[in-house]
């Protein structure tokens, strides 16, 4: 990697000299009508916002979603949140400096997680649901699935993340069956690890994070359904209910009408995925702001519009026996 200083690592008024990567461009408008280059850059550790309010055309005819550019500034603050003051931006011609080096990366082991996932699947004992599995995570699919991000910007946005994401699905499912013996545990862990994959059709991630075109006409959840009917068709004698239950599975993932899901969840199973889905996703969208949030000034976060609140950083640790006995020698 560029040996330069991660933009997480940067505070108000240090100086910006860094290749970084595009990651959002497009000219905006102030509410008094005045245009301005909105820019998103970043590194592996944070993307920050930038401003450029004079003489941005030839910037913006220049650069593009995915590109590579040298960016001189400082970091400023605004509402509690870092952006980048720029003072000079050029595009990278250099084809050495890959986009890649830029994406942000699972922290987890990445080989742990592909065989904990594929040990996961060695444990199903329902002979059409293995079948279907192991169809579809196969070759370059499972390496797709092992190397997207779960999505663009809201929770596991990173690569690795759709891995990460899905275990942590499995052992909240696995832990529900655990307390709930009515539930089909082979059909749950089945739905948990197929319920995203579209997203390795949905999302592009070679030098950005952006949404194909498979993916704006269609969305993950329906490139999904229909890859599991596709694969079921090849197995002999599927059962068609466990097949139309595990697609259910898929299609109402996301909970509500409203959030895109063609269904709400009508079976045991279902209420279960959709909930897991929402704590692992809301646990790790929350912790990636808290952890990217200045806190100089303020325990509170700025307002996060897709969590309708500002969070706070309370910074509270166990007080333990330890901590017990060093305050009281």
């Amino acid at each position: 990697m560029l040996n330069q200083k991660k933009l997480l690592d940067l505070v108000k008024g240090d100086s910006v000299d860094h290749f970084l990567l595009v990651r959002a461009c497009e000219i905006k408008t102030t509410r008094a009508n005045k245009p301005y280059l909105f820019l998103e850059l970043g590194d592996q550790s944070q993307n920050l916002n930038a401003n450029v309010w004079d003489n941005f055309e030839s910037i913006y005819s220049d650069i593009k979603c995915g590109d590579v550019v040298k960016v001189k500034g400082t970091i400023d603050t605004y509402q509690n949140s870092n952006q980048i003051k720029v003072e000079e931006i050029q595009p990278v011609k250099n084809n050495e400096i890959s986009p890649k080096n830029f994406l942000p990366t699972t922290k987890k082991d990445l080989e742990k997680m592909k065989n904990d996932f594929l040990n996961r699947i060695n444990a199903i004992s329902d002979v059409y649901l293995k079948k279907l599995l192991l169809a579809v995570f196969e070759g370059e699919n499972f390496n797709k699935f092992s190397s997207a991000p779960a999505g663009k910007f809201w929770h596991h946005g990173y690569i690795g993340g759709l891995l990460e994401h899905t275990l942590e699905i499995i052992k909240i499912c696995d832990l529900m069956c655990d307390i709930h013996q009515q539930i089909n545990r082979d059909l749950l862990i089945a739905g948990a690890m197929l319920h995203d994959f579209g997203k390795t059709e949905e999302l592009k991630f070679d030098s950005s994070f952006e949404y194909t075109d498979k993916g704006k006409l269609l969305g993950h959840i329906v490139i999904c359904a229909m890859m599991i009917e596709e694969k079921a068709k090849n197995i002999p004698n599927f059962p068609e209910e466990l097949k139309n239950c595990l697609i259910h599975l898929v299609l109402s993932h996301q909970g509500k009408l409203e959030y895109a899901s063609p269904v709400v969840p009508k079976t045991l199973e279902a209420i279960v995925l959709y909930n897991a889905d929402e704590l692992s996703a809301k646990t790790n969208a929350y912790k990636n702001a808290l952890e990217s949030s200045n806190f100089d000034d303020s325990k509170w976060t700025k307002f996060i519009n897709l969590a309708s609140t500002d969070l706070f950083n309370h910074g509270i640790k166990p007080f333990t026996e330890e901590d017990k006995n060093t305050l009281f020698d």
